[in-house]
């Protein structure tokens, strides 16, 4: 049976979680529910079973299904017992995975829709980027935009401010103690830690006047790489190397490895367009939500950093 008041997640990763941890404060009792492949549900994986924990105690309920697996048209039919869905999947599906649950939440009369756009700006951006899945994406804005049963709202974001330290994506390597600016060292990112976007996609959906079929900014924070480089070494005590890493020497690097996914973000992020805004122009500065800007998370996260730049304690 439908429940326009219900609100369905889906995922339960990082964002997934922070989500949760936003939407449930303001829900009813048996309204919230996150999305959750099988397999997850049966694991012995110790950080997933607290992850479970960590849901029920939150109250909410939990909906076995499969994105992957599941055709459309069942998708649809379990959408459409919720009047929102937000979608916090990621692009581990792959390619064609983001059509596909548009077109289920569309098809299941879903009331409300928040898809998997907690990134940069896409339409700025445009078609045939380095990074081939963002054209999905602008075909998911296409799909909302030319229909008017079902609301939408796409939340940007920018950067997940942990990403800046993944490793794999190779601009701050604490290992290395080495900070890799991408296009050059005045060019810009938006960065907004999960948990912030959790509790303002919360806000947003709450939002009085009521948000509707519109993109909203939000930012924890706008830095240049060279920035990003000083508040490492100043929070850290140490001194990074330093060396930027230009579009056309990043375009080479992609073009040997074409499928190297990384190497796609690494090249549409140097090109520096659509994914920085001002900050005070965000939805978060207009209502007055603080942020946790980078410094803040540097510092919050300064011992497990400092770890992985080799310092002792």
């Amino acid at each position: 049976m439908s429940n326009p008041d219900a609100t369905l997640v889906l995922g339960a990763g990082q964002l997934g979680l922070a989500m949760l941890r936003g939407l449930a404060p303001h829900a009813a009792p048996g309204t919230l529910a996150v999305l959750l492949r099988p397999s997850s549900l049966r694991t012995d994986d110790p950080q997933k079973q607290r992850d479970l924990a960590t849901l029920r105690a939150l109250g909410v309920q939990i909906v076995s299904g499969d994105l992957l697996a599941q055709p459309a048209a069942e998708l649809a039919a379990l959408f459409g017992r919720f009047g929102t869905v937000v979608s916090c999947t990621g692009f581990v599906g792959g390619p064609g995975v983001q059509r596909k649950i548009a077109r289920a939440a569309l098809d299941g009369g879903v009331r409300r829709f928040v898809p998997w756009q907690f990134g940069v700006d896409y339409d700025l951006i445009g078609r045939g980027s380095p990074q081939d899945l963002f054209d999905e994406q602008l075909d998911v804005r296409d799909m909302l935009r030319a229909q008017s049963a079902t609301e939408w709202l796409i939340v940007s974001t920018g950067m997940f401010t942990s990403f800046l330290f993944e490793p794999a994506f190779g601009v701050v390597d604490l290992a290395a103690r080495r900070v890799n600016a991408l296009g050059g060292w005045d060019t810009q990112v938006t960065v907004t830690t999960a948990d912030d976007i959790g509790a303002l996609t919360a806000a947003i959906l709450r939002a009085e006047p009521r948000l509707a079929n519109q993109v909203v900014y939000v930012a924890g924070d706008t830095v240049s790489y060279r920035q990003l480089a000083d508040t490492v070494d100043r929070a850290l005590g140490i001194e990074t190397q330093r060396q930027a890493r230009t579009v056309p020497a990043l375009m080479r690097e992609l073009a040997a490895a074409p499928g190297d996914p990384m190497r796609k973000y690494r090249a549409v992020f140097a090109q520096g367009r659509g994914v920085a805004w001002d900050p005070a122009r965000t939805f978060n500065a207009a209502r007055g939500i603080a942020t946790q800007g980078l410094t803040a998370w540097v510092r919050e996260n300064r011992q497990a950093l400092r770890r992985a730049a080799g310092v002792v304690p």
